[in-house]
């Protein structure tokens, strides 16, 4: 399914999380354990199996404590909010909920890097026609929420489904064709559009 797993971690008290462990948490928790990092959390963008699937062997493999949107379907240790800041050592990650593909959908705002699981990729934006999808939620996330990300931000997004792995926010909003500027009206047609 092409997905894109990362691992987060502080340079300074080498703690660490992984985001949407997925198909491979043991690549990720090896990984993180080459690196000398200790993996305290499981960060999920949303609840959907192929972004969690891979949960239960991560915590199994690291001890560490799941977190995801009050949303959440699935087993979380600590929810999060819009707007709520959890620390992976000294790195502050702030919790933008962004609903539009998953009532849980969430991007994670850490030093410049936002991980944006499927409400954006690179090129394009997730899906609005499955259960719990919301094209009208999916304009707000991406044009109101998302407005207030800096330029500069390196995009992580969920799957490899554009051109390229990563992006940044200023290259999404120059060229991303779902962010050219829409009326809500106009974005729920667009999305609907085969």
């Amino acid at each position: 399914m092409a997905n894109f797993a990362y691992l987060l971690g502080c340079e300074e008290t080498r703690v660490a999380a992984l985001i949407d462990p997925c198909f491979e948490p043991e690549r990720l928790a090896t990984r993180a354990k080459e690196l000398g990092y200790r993996v305290e959390w499981v960060l999920n963008t949303h609840g959907h199996h192929d972004h969690i699937n891979g949960n239960d062997r991560a915590v199994e493999l690291t001890g560490a404590k799941v977190a995801a949107h009050s949303r959440a379907k699935f087993h979380v240790d600590q929810y999060l909010n819009h707007s709520d800041t959890l620390r992976v050592g000294e790195i502050a990650v702030e919790v933008l909920h962004t609903p539009g593909h998953a009532r849980d959908s969430v991007c994670l705002l850490a030093d410049g890097h936002l991980f944006t699981g499927d409400t954006l990729f690179v090129g394009e934006c997730g899906r609005t026609d499955l259960s719990g999808s919301n094209p009208r939620e999916m304009h707000h996330s991406l044009f109101k929420v998302l407005a207030a990300v800096p330029e500069s931000a390196v995009v992580w997004p969920g799957h490899d489904y554009g051109s390229r792995p990563s992006s940044t926010m200023s290259d999404e909003r120059r060229s991303n064709y779902v962010l050219e500027p829409r009326s809500l009206e106009e974005f729920v047609s667009f999305m609907v559009e085969p």
